[in-house]
């Protein structure tokens, strides 16, 4: 079966991925320059389905429990399996015990387990919750690393185009757009989501970190070379926009709030990405003809993709007569 993907963001390159791992023949397609040009790009990568819980549906923990497994076995080397550490400041402790409520699979950190921890976070706090089972990736690197590995495969990957002239030459198309199909596909809408890099070399993280706060909970990443992501608002806005003043001082706000020298970094990127979201906040893979779309993946795309690239790959195969292989 040939099969055009739409859209090389996180949600394309893991379909087109999982179905050249079935021995389908694929071609991807992208509008953009560059694969993962979009909302992809500007994602924190935190494989964190426990941590998502809190404030998501029980499908987000079900379905996003193997993430990590999926990236390792695609990428090896590119997930880091640190977990995730949950922190609050003094007039937010409140804000960890609701938190633990709300979710599983953590225990709890004192101070001096902290430290041993993340030690450069040492007396900041006196309690933490530890997410053991969590993971995180560089979701730039991991998207080009999967568009390098998909051209070494052979297939075809175009980039500066929309596809529409490969639509004869394939059995079906897997439209991964994302944002594009706001107001296209019923119910979609967006979440605009904004992020910036900072860059120290006076605190060091070795996983991801989540600051609770009842306005403004972030999230700061460890990145390559002393650098850092600070992420991420939820607006429900589809403006792709600059980074609002207001969130940037949120977000500064919140990382100096985490680690004082965080005031000293330098800001080296600001970024918005609109994330398409159904009304559930729940991805879905609904059909058209012979076309597939998989959308809706919200804040959720490195953590729900490989399970919808999974469901698309049952569909195609069930449609084939054959039954579902493994693949990594």
């Amino acid at each position: 079966m040939r099969v055009l993907v739409k859209g090389a963001g996180v949600a394309g390159l893991t379909v087109a991925w999982q179905l050249y791992r079935h021995g389908f023949r694929v071609t991807l397609a992208e509008q953009a320059d560059k694969a993962g040009a979009g909302a992809s790009g500007f994602a924190g990568g935190m494989l964190a389905p426990w941590c998502e819980r809190e404030s998501a549906e029980e499908p987000v923990l079900t379905l996003g429990r193997l993430a990590a497994d999926w990236w390792e076995a695609a990428l090896p080397g590119h997930v880091n399996r640190g977990g995730t550490l949950v922190v609050a400041g003094g007039r937010d402790a409140g804000e960890l015990d609701r938190f633990s409520r709300r979710t599983s699979g953590w225990e709890w950190l004192d101070e001096a387990a902290i430290a041993a921890l993340e030690p450069d976070l040492a007396g900041r706090f006196r309690r933490a919750l530890f997410f053991r089972q969590e993971a995180h990736l560089d979701p730039r690197q991991a998207l080009a690393a999967l568009a390098a590995g998909l051209e070494d495969a052979r297939m075809r990957l175009m980039l500066g185009v929309t596809g529409e002239a490969d639509l004869a030459n394939c059995d079906r198309v897997i439209d991964c757009t994302g944002a594009a199909q706001i107001g296209r596909l019923p119910g979609l809408r967006g979440v605009r989501g904004e992020m910036l890099c900072i860059e120290t070399g006076e605190v060091s993280l070795s996983r991801p970190v989540r600051l609770l706060h009842p306005r403004h909970p972030i999230y700061i990443l460890p990145r390559e070379k002393n650098r850092f992501m600070v992420g991420a608002t939820m607006i429900e806005s589809d403006d792709d926009g600059p980074i609002s003043a207001r969130s940037l001082m949120e977000l500064l706000n919140a990382a100096y709030a985490l680690h004082p020298a965080f005031g000293e970094a330098r800001v080296t990127e600001t970024g918005a990405g609109v994330r398409p979201a159904y009304p559930d906040n729940l991805p879905r893979v609904t059909q058209e003809g012979r076309t597939l779309h998989v959308n809706g993946l919200y804040r959720h795309g490195f953590l729900l993709a490989p399970a919808m690239a999974a469901e698309v790959a049952r569909r195609l195969l069930t449609a084939q007569g054959q039954p579902e292989r493994r693949a990594s």
